[in-house]
């Protein structure tokens, strides 16, 4: 008997400017971030304190509860004029 097994990695998708609702509280109690920065590491203000944190991409898709807004990036091509 042969035994098969699919690992599917499925990778969120985040925008400047988005807001997210992360799983635990911060210290000033607001659970709202918006993201700043994006890249190998993400970095996230609170909305709450204006506090800034950094943290691998790992860490932040693990604790990201929820989209509360998602800011769309819409490319322009750079030959239309």
């Amino acid at each position: 008997m042969e035994l098969t097994i699919k690992v599917v990695c499925v990778m969120k998708v985040f925008n400047l400017g988005d807001i997210v609702e992360m799983k635990k509280v911060h210290p000033c109690g607001s659970k709202n971030w918006e993201i700043v920065r994006l890249g190998a590491d993400i970095k996230i203000k609170c909305l709450g304190c204006a506090r800034i944190v950094m943290l691998p991409r790992i860490k932040f898709d693990s604790g990201v509860k929820k989209i509360i807004k998602e800011n769309v990036i819409i490319k322009e091509s750079p030959l239309k004029k």
